[in-house]
């Protein structure tokens, strides 16, 4: 067994057991939900509990590993060699609310590049999988993207970021212009589950601002590994700190990369 596999089951034996938690927890939250700044940044007993499970496990397996999570933060040296980016719940308001999109994200990057992912969505009994040589899974079975090479003919996937009250840079103008531009565009509210879609050709490209690397990191080998294409929005390589992402099937990224960056602000839209 390779190093990768052996980094992958277990990220896959942490992401199956902290789904079990927030199924446990779905529906029953109570007032167990609070803001933690912006409206609409919410954290809830069971991100806390979930986060638990995944680091107990990590950290049992992987003792000198590095670990940036959403709840807990930075533990160990984030220089690390290895450095694992979780998100115990990526969708947290929609889990809130009972709206059926939110998942488990965990991922490995290795000298800075994403190299291992899992994401996990327990609702749906859907578990993503890849590693960098290894392939993309969903249920075990490999996926791909699709073959959309219009953008005319694509179906997008973005969101929007938290801060989007208190800054003009907020998509709003991106989600117009697109939505003209292709077959539909579409929001989860959880970044992992775009992806996800991306790689496994439910949907032909995502984009969004405001990520941080515990969104993305498992999403982002998932689609590389399913033949997909992940850069920053004008196509340059991604910095998986800034922010940006632009994913696609590849198909549509050059368009899809060239119309991101060519968007007139709102104010001009009649």
């Amino acid at each position: 067994m390779t190093q990768l596999q052996t980094f992958l089951d277990i990220a896959t034996e942490a992401a199956l057991a902290a789904g079990v938690v927030l199924q446990g927890y779905l529906g029953k939250l109570e007032d167990a939900v609070t803001e933690k700044g912006r409206p609409g940044d919410l954290v809830t007993a069971a991100d806390k509990a979930s986060e638990a499970v995944v680091l107990e496990i990590l950290h049992r397996h992987f003792p000198l590993h590095s670990i940036l999570a959403e709840e807990s933060g930075k533990i160990g040296n984030q220089d690390n060699e290895f450095l694992w980016a979780i998100d115990p719940l990526d969708g947290t308001t929609n889990y809130a609310h009972q709206y059926p999109f939110f998942a488990v994200s965990i991922g490995l990057l290795i000298n800075g590049a994403p190299q291992v992912g899992v994401i996990y969505d327990p609702l749906h009994h859907e578990l993503f999988r890849a590693a960098a040589g290894l392939g993309a899974t969903r249920n075990r079975r490999p996926i791909q993207v699709s073959e959309t090479s219009e953008l005319g003919k694509s179906l997008l996937v973005t969101g929007f970021a938290y801060d989007r009250r208190e800054t003009s840079d907020n998509n709003y103008a991106e989600f117009c212009h697109l939505t003209h531009l292709t077959q539909g565009v579409r929001r989860s509210g959880s970044a992992s589950i775009d992806l996800a879609s991306v790689a496994c050709g439910r949907v032909d490209g995502y984009w969004e601002r405001g990520l941080s690397p515990w969104d993305i990191a498992a999403g982002i080998i998932l689609l590389q590994e399913a033949g997909g294409k992940v850069t920053a929005y004008d196509g340059s390589p991604l910095q998986i700190n800034s922010g940006r992402l632009l994913a696609t099937n590849g198909y549509i990224h050059d368009i899809l990369s060239h119309e991101l960056t060519q968007v007139p602000p709102l104010s001009s839209w009649k």
